[in-house]
């Protein structure tokens, strides 16, 4: 018994190393932005893993966004299931389908699944990456998830690269731990230039804190609802954010500024 357990695991170890070496061969999708294309080395890859963290339960709508964006870009014109895990629409509330639409969505490609809690949510999120006829799967859940580990997030991996789906996961009021994600964004709202009168496109602070095969950095991005990409974000020069594009804190990564605000 022990030696076939020891079998099954050495072929596992195997298959996921044989998978990440395969990792550089992705195909990939541009977000539209250049600064964020070029690091990511031609846009985020088809048929993988990316975290999204909201930075505090007040940054959830932002990181919503982006999310919505990557799985706008992803997706293309297959469709797109959004599995919530049912503690997520009590604290930040029901997705809007119309303000998907307005995002550039199609809430006739949205499929959304409401678990019950975050092991059926891991679950169903597990489903759905089978089928290789979706464009993405988004995985959203709540808090710090016991149950989303290390061997979780190889398992969505391996589900993703298995089908070419490519698997978003939405983490608002957690922090980041141990994943094989390829990708992992922290996302905060930024302020739209106070030069444009009419409503513009969402503003995001969007800093990609971990990247499987290259640099990390940090932009501003306006996604274009109508074009359905994200640009260069565009400020005033009295806005708060008189760059558009910020230096990444490669010596201070979010875990030891959370931990310092926490020592404080």
């Amino acid at each position: 018994m022990l030696s076939a357990r020891m079998s099954t695991l050495a072929s596992l170890r195997g298959t996921i190393g044989r998978l990440e070496g395969e990792a550089d061969a992705l195909a990939r999708v541009a977000l539209g932005h250049a600064g964020a294309d070029a690091t990511l080395q031609g846009g985020l890859a088809r048929g993988a893993l990316h975290e999204v963290f909201a930075e505090g339960g007040r940054h959830g709508a932002a990181a919503t966004g982006f999310i919505a964006g990557l799985a706008h870009r992803l997706a293309g014109r297959r469709p797109l299931v959004w599995v919530r895990q049912d503690f997520t629409e009590l604290e930040s509330g029901v997705l809007s389908m119309s303000g998907l639409n307005d995002l550039g969505l199609d809430p006739r490609l949205l499929v959304t699944v409401c678990a019950a809690d975050a092991e059926t949510a891991l679950r169903a999120a597990a489903d759905a990456l089978a089928c290789d006829a979706l464009g993405a799967v988004v995985l959203d859940v709540w808090g710090e998830v016991r149950a989303l580990d290390l061997v979780a997030s190889r398992r969505l991996t391996l589900a993703a690269r298995a089908s070419n789906v490519a698997c978003l996961v939405l983490r608002t009021a957690a922090m980041p731990s141990a994943s094989t994600a390829e990708t992992r964004w922290v996302v905060r709202a930024a302020p739209s230039s106070p030069a444009v009168e009419a409503w513009g496109g969402p503003m995001l602070d969007a800093q990609l804190v971990r990247n499987r095969h290259g640099q990390t950095g940090r932009w501003i991005m306006e996604w274009k609802c109508d074009e359905g990409l994200f640009r260069e974000g565009i400020f005033h020069k009295d806005s708060a954010y008189p760059q558009p594009v910020a230096a990444a804190p490669v010596d201070r990564p979010l875990e030891a500024i959370a931990g310092r605000r926490r020592a404080g």
